[in-house]
């Protein structure tokens, strides 16, 4: 029996075997001269690429049928494979150039993916990334290039591999995953947060572990204690079989609070929302007793497996959760891309810019947020980024959320125009990720405004009058929330950014993980000082990071005044039963001890 300790990602006690996911090798394609008399050969081994891939998205098709999105995205793939245009540019460059087709192949498809790019036109440049993605798994069959296949994970394992990203935790979530063991990652990082979404129990920051279990072990995850068990003997496994039996007991006395209101025990409310990252989740949400939707993380969405950023892929989605939440209130969240949340197709961007675009309010009667030239008579840098090699250190510190954004509104404006549409079928608000100053959300008000006008004068149907409100999650929107409350409709204190970011912890760094608090001093009294300048401004507060679903969280906000409380659905129940057993009298006590650093 190996015992290994890390970090307590997300509860719960998950027992199966262990599933090692190998490091994946960098795909390499080789550039090679071919004869006149074997292009025959490689051009048959080119179209028994492109059936194979053909094959597996008609099996895609049928596998989501009930998905209208994925089924479209994945039919429009299969019509990609079949343009005989690009097939045969395919092929006379082959037969020209004298090249392996797997070189050939993958210079076609760059030197296609950057003329759609070029045009500048928002349909084309989204179909470039489906160009390169489709013609990519053609390239990996020609090259017998397998990376790790998700599809491959048992059902009742426990995953064990060095790092997992977001896309990945969001694919394995569809399947009966045991448990997460991994070697980076923090307890406030957003697989973690994945992780609690979906009840995976989860232990992270574990030394040694993808060299130190074997595939196939049996495997502890105490997601409680941090432990990993490995081949535990018959007394241990005994042990946690009972608990196990004792959770689901537990879960039992928690199922009573989902229709239950959220009151503390003198009887005074709260509002108790879901965090969701999928359409999916709404109805989890619902389901577990969500007074709404306190935080949709729509980056989430497109990290989605052949997700389209499409504004009718988008309007669907936000359309889909708002009609599910049957006039609850939804709050949704643009993109928050960047960071730890790199995202297919955007990732380029977001690492290769090497100064952020400017753009002046006073000239908002004259600002194109489409292609053209400024009156100076410079190129339009608010649309246009500086390309270079240009690789950002810190990427957490750097061109992420809003800054990415505004650095791309185009990509701004579709979703918003996106969410307006999507506005007339429920109660919407828009929120702004990583604020930290008023001129970003004047600049956010007005591509808000052009994408309005823009629906209006198609005579398309759209909310107006949305509540657009940020997210407080730096030191600066704290500090000048008073400020920033004379523009924001309301506020969501994001805490998980807000702690990093107050005392310089990487959430992510396993090495100083111990050290993240967010009940540190100084983050309380930034939480302190943004409430007490939204009340002076009479908007709203609510808190939408991990804190609010800890018991320790939930009391010290409730005590500061906080009645808005958002978190993973699956937690709605048990923080409903931790205000059903406190007073407001016991919480200010103890917030008040927490403030003075005596606890």
């Amino acid at each position: 029996m190996n015992v290994f300790t890390g970090i307590s990602a997300s509860g719960g006690i998950g027992l199966g075997t262990a599933f090692i996911i190998p490091e994946t090798e960098k795909r390499i394609v080789p550039q090679r001269s071919v004869k006149p008399e074997d292009i025959g050969i490689g051009w048959e081994r080119f179209k028994a690429a492109v059936e194979a891939v053909s094959a597996r998205l008609k099996a895609q098709i049928t596998e989501t049928a009930a998905n209208k999105i994925q089924k479209e995205i994945f039919e429009s793939y299969l019509a990609m494979l079949s343009d005989a245009v690009f097939i045969k540019e395919i092929k006379t460059s082959y037969e020209k150039e004298l090249y392996n087709i797997e070189y050939v192949l993958d210079k076609k498809t760059g030197e296609y993916e950057q003329r759609l790019r070029d045009s500048k036109n928002e349909y084309l440049t989204e179909r470039a990334k489906d160009i390169r993605d489709v013609f990519d798994q053609v390239l990996n069959e020609l090259l017998d290039y397998h990376p790790f296949n998700t599809d491959s994970v048992p059902d009742g394992a426990v995953i064990v591999a060095r790092v997992m990203n977001p896309t990945d935790a969001i694919v394995l979530s569809k399947r009966k995953i045991a448990g997460l063991a991994l070697t980076e990652g923090g307890k406030s990082s957003h697989v973690t947060i994945l992780a609690r979404n979906y009840g995976i129990p989860s232990v992270f920051a574990v030394t040694g572990i993808t060299s130190g279990i074997p595939s196939g072990t049996t495997v502890i995850v105490d997601g409680e204690k941090g432990k990993i068990i490995a081949d535990p003997d018959e007394k241990t496994l005994s042990l946690y079989r009972q608990r196990i039996k004792d959770e689901e007991e537990r879960k039992k006395v928690l199922n009573v609070f989902r229709t239950k209101e959220a009151l503390t025990k003198d009887g005074v409310k709260f509002h108790v929302f879901a965090n969701i990252g999928t359409p999916d989740e709404a109805r989890t949400a619902l389901k577990e007793g969500a007074d709404g939707i306190g935080l949709f993380r729509t980056e989430f969405l497109f990290m989605a497996e052949n997700q389209s950023f499409s504004e009718e892929a988008q309007f669907e989605a936000y359309k889909e959760v708002l009609e599910t939440m049957g006039g609850k209130p939804v709050t949704i969240r643009t993109l928050d891309a960047g960071g730890d949340k790199l995202i297919k197709g955007l990732g380029d961007m977001t690492s290769s810019i090497t100064s952020a675009p400017t753009f002046s309010p006073a000239s908002a009667p004259d600002a194109k947020i489409s292609g053209g030239s400024s009156q100076s008579g410079q190129s339009d840098r608010f649309n246009q980024p500086v390309q270079s090699d240009f690789k950002e250190k810190n990427p957490l510190m750097g061109l992420r959320a809003i800054r990415f954004s505004l650095a791309h509104p185009e990509i701004l404006k579709t979703q918003l125009r996106a969410l307006y549409r999507a506005g007339v079928y429920g109660n919407l608000k828009i929120m702004l990720p990583l604020i930290s100053s008023a001129e970003q959300i004047e600049k956010a008000k007005i591509i808000a405004d052009t994408a309005q006008k823009e629906l209006a004068a198609e005579g398309v149907p759209f909310k107006k009058n949305v509540p657009l409100g940020i997210m407080v999650e730096t030191a600066a929107a704290a500090l000048i929330s008073d400020s920033l409350a004379k523009t924001a409709d309301f506020f969501s204190i994001g805490t998980n950014d807000l702690t990093q970011y107050t005392i310089g912890i990487d959430r992510e760094n396993p090495f100083v993980a111990e050290l993240y608090d967010e009940c540190h001093p100084a983050v309380l009294r930034m939480i302190q000082n943004t409430l007490q300048n939204a009340a002076a401004s009479g908007i709203s507060v609510s808190v939408c990071g991990e804190m609010a679903s800890r018991q320790n969280g939930v009391l010290v906000l409730g005590g500061m005044g906080i009645r808005n409380l958002s978190m993973t659905a699956k937690q709605i129940s048990a923080v409903k039963e931790i205000l059903s057993k406190f007073t407001i009298k016991e919480m200010q006590d103890i917030s008040s001890k927490a403030l003075n650093n005596l606890i």
